[in-house]
C-alpha cells in the first residue's frame, strides 16, 4: 500500500456513485466535498436490486449490507398483462428484483447518511467553470465562491456537467435508444390487489409498470418515440409529453395519468448509454452514469458502488492520481462492456414497438417462468454482475466505519 496525503477533493454529485465514493475517500482521510445541484436531498425514484458476490460484498465493505437488507422491499410477483388488461403470465420475485431489492431513494438515503461524519455536502449549486493548472483544479461554482481542489471526480449523471466541461457536448457520448422512460409515486386504482407486487401492461409501443413497494405505489412507464426532442430540466414539458403519449392509453392508465401531472418525484429521461473512450482528464475523473451509463437492466446501481470502491482503491494504492485513473479504467471497463451489453436492448424488450414483437416477448417471459429456464436466467445476470475480480485494497482507513467489516488484506 502506498501512503497517500491528504486531499482536498470534490464529488459532484449526490445520488448513489458520487456518496458511495465520499464515504470511502472520507474514511481514507481526504477532505471531501459533494455539491448537488438539487436544493436538498432527493427522495423517491423506483426499485433498484443487486446481485451476487461482487455487489454483496461490497455493500459489506461499506458497513451498509445489514441496513440495506433491513429496507428490501420484499417484492412478489409481477403480473404480465395484455392490452386489454387480461392477465397472461405471472413473473417470479427473482425476476425484476434480484438478491435484494430497494427503492432508490432508501438506497441514496443510506449512502448518504453513512458518509455525512466524513464528507461536506453543499446543496443547491453546480460546477460551472473547471481550470486545471500545476497544483491542483480551480473550481467555479454557479453560486458559491471558486475553491481549489486537488481532484474532481464527476458523479453527475447521464446529464454530467463535469463531463461537458472537460470532455465536450454530451451529445458526443450519448448513445439514444429511441425509447423513454417516466417514472413517479400514484395511488394504484381500487380491486389490483397490489400489496408487495405489481403488474405490466403493454400495447404495441408503450408499457406501464405499477408496483406497490413497502406500501408505497409507484409507475414505471417506457414507450418508444425515435424523434422525441426534449430539454432534460424542463419538467413540465416532461410531463406534457407522457400526458400526449399515454392519451389513448386502455386499461387503468387514464386513472394514473393525473399523478405524472402533479407527482413531486416525478423522473423522465431518455434510455440511454454513455460511450466514451477514457473516463479521466488530468486531475479530473469520472464515475458512475457520467461515465457509462448502461441503462435500464445494465445494473447502474451496481456499477456505480464497484465503481466506487475501485477508484478509491486504486487511489490509496497508486503512487499518484493519473497512475490511479488508469489502473480504475483498466479494471472497469471489460466489467461496464458486458453489463452495458446486457442493458442495450432494455426499451425494446420492455416496450416492444410491434403486436407481433409483443407477442414474441411475452412467448420469452413464459419460457422464463419455467423453473429451468428461470435458473438459467439468474445465472446469467448474477454472471454478468461478477464479471469482475474484486480486490481486496489494503485502504488507509483514517476514520473507522461503526459497522461492518472493512477488508485490510
Amino acid at each position: 500500500m502506498v501512503s497517500t496525503p491528504k486531499k482536498k477533493i470534490l464529488i459532484s454529485g449526490a445520488s448513489i456513485a458520487g456518496p458511495a465514493l465520499a464515504l470511502w475517500l472520507g474514511w481514507c482521510g481526504h477532505e471531501v466535498t459533494v455539491v448537488e445541484r438539487a436544493q436538498a436531498f432527493r427522495e423517491g425514484g423506483g426499485a433498484v436490486d443487486y446481485r451476487g458476490r461482487v455487489h454483496r460484498t461490497v455493500l459489506e465493505r461499506m458497513g451498509v449490507l445489514d441496513t440495506l437488507r433491513g429496507l428490501d422491499t420484499g417484492m412478489g410477483e409481477q403480473s404480465v398483462l395484455d392490452p386489454s388488461g387480461r392477465e397472461l403470465l405471472r413473473l417470479p420475485a427473482s425476476f425484476m428484483s434480484g438478491e435484494l431489492e430497494l427503492t432508490r431513494g432508501d438506497l441514496a438515503r443510506t449512502l448518504y447518511e453513512a458518509s455525512l461524519p466524513v464528507a461536506r455536502y453543499v446543496f443547491g449549486d453546480s460546477v460551472r467553470a473547471l481550470t486545471e493548472h500545476a497544483a491542483g483544479v480551480t473550481v467555479e461554482f454557479e453560486r458559491g465562491a471558486a475553491r481549489e481542489f486537488d481532484l474532481v471526480v464527476g458523479a453527475d449523471g447521464i446529464h454530467s456537467t463535469t463531463r461537458r466541461l472537460v470532455f465536450g457536448p454530451e451529445e458526443r457520448f450519448r448513445r439514444d435508444s429511441g425509447w423513454y422512460t417516466a417514472t413517479f409515486s400514484t395511488t394504484a386504482p381500487a380491486g389490483l390487489g397490489l400489496r408487495d407486487r405489481g403488474v405490466m401492461w403493454n400495447d404495441p409501443g408503450r408499457m406501464v409498470g405499477l408496483s406497490n413497494l413497502l406500501g408505497e405505489d409507484g409507475v414505471m412507464m417506457v414507450f418508444h418515440a425515435p424523434d422525441l426532442a426534449f430539454d432534460h430540466r424542463d419538467t413540465a414539458r416532461q410531463r406534457e409529453i407522457v400526458r400526449e403519449r399515454y392519451a389513448d392509453a386502455g386499461w387503468e392508465v387514464p386513472a394514473l395519468l393525473p399523478s405524472a401531472a402533479t407527482a413531486p418525484d416525478f423522473y423522465f429521461d431518455s434510455l440511454s448509454q454513455i460511450v466514451m473512450d477514457r473516463w479521466s482528464h488530468g486531475r479530473v475523473v469520472l464515475l458512475g452514469d457520467a461515465a457509462w451509463a448502461p441503462a435500464p437492466g445494465g445494473m447502474g446501481n451496481g456499477l456505480a458502488v464497484v465503481g466506487a470502491y475501485v477508484l478509491a482503491g486504486e487511489l490509496a494504492a497508486a503512487p499518484d492520481h493519473a497512475t490511479a485513473f488508469v489502473r480504475y479504467e483498466e479494471r472497469m471497463r471489460p466489467y461496464v462492456a458486458k453489463c452495458q451489453k446486457q442493458g442495450a436492448g432494455a426499451g425494446r424488450f420492455l416496450a416492444p414497438v410491434t403486436a407481433k414483437q409483443l407477442r414474441r416477448r411475452n412467448r420469452v417471459y413464459r419460457m422464463l417462468c419455467h423453473r429451468t429456464m428461470q435458473s438459467f436466467f439468474e445465472r446469467l445476470t448474477v454472471r454478468t454482475a461478477e464479471a469482475i475480480e474484486l480486490p481486496a485494497y489494503r485502504l488507509p482507513l483514517l476514520s473507522r466505519p461503526t459497522v461492518g467489516v472493512v477488508p485490510q488484506s
